[in-house]
């Protein structure tokens, strides 16, 4: 008899630009010691580029960068380490790439004025507020068949956290190292 073992949990904090995604990623990646990647970190050059110069990505743009964060998944989830990393996963087939065994999406959800004012304050990051509207009419919300739930981004980032660790208690995910 074969026992099948599950894959440890990795976490992918979603939503778009100004959500908070990096913010909660930490604080949840802090207080379950688990590894964190900052997905942003992983755009090819040529994608940053675009977006300091105020173009949207494509999908052709995208695919490279969720190609690269699948890669770290798959290299935590075999290496037996769970993890948090960051992604706006904007689209189902996004999220498709990135999904698999033990993957639970964590969608940041906020109204656009509120995402806005973040953007409007946020210093250093190559990501303009002028490309919110085009996040905002790519994103597609998670569906009731996909690993995930979602988060209120006007929360406080310590009780959007608990909200996470409560959920994925209550859903029996494992959260051990």
């Amino acid at each position: 008899m074969t026992t099948q073992t599950v894959p440890p949990t990795i976490l992918v904090v979603m939503g778009v630009s100004g959500s908070g995604k990096s913010t909660l990623a930490g604080v949840l990646a802090g207080r379950l010691g688990w590894a964190l990647e900052e997905g942003d970190d992983l755009h090819p050059a040529a994608n940053v580029a675009k977006m300091e110069a105020g173009i949207p990505l494509t999908d052709e743009d995208r695919r490279p960068w969720l190609e690269l964060i699948r890669e770290w998944i798959v290299a935590k989830q075999e290496a037996g380490e769970p993890g948090v990393v960051t992604c706006s996963a904007l689209r189902r087939s996004y999220r498709e790439i990135l999904a698999r065994p033990g993957v639970e999406f964590v969608h940041l959800e906020g109204t656009k004025h509120d995402l806005a004012e973040r953007l409007g304050r946020r210093l250093g990051h190559f990501m303009p507020a002028s490309l919110l509207d085009s996040q905002l009419d790519t994103l597609e919300p998670l569906g009731p068949d996909e690993a995930g739930f979602v988060v209120d981004a006007a929360l406080p980032v310590q009780d959007a956290a608990q909200q996470v660790l409560d959920w994925l208690d209550e859903h029996g995910t494992p959260t051990g190292p």
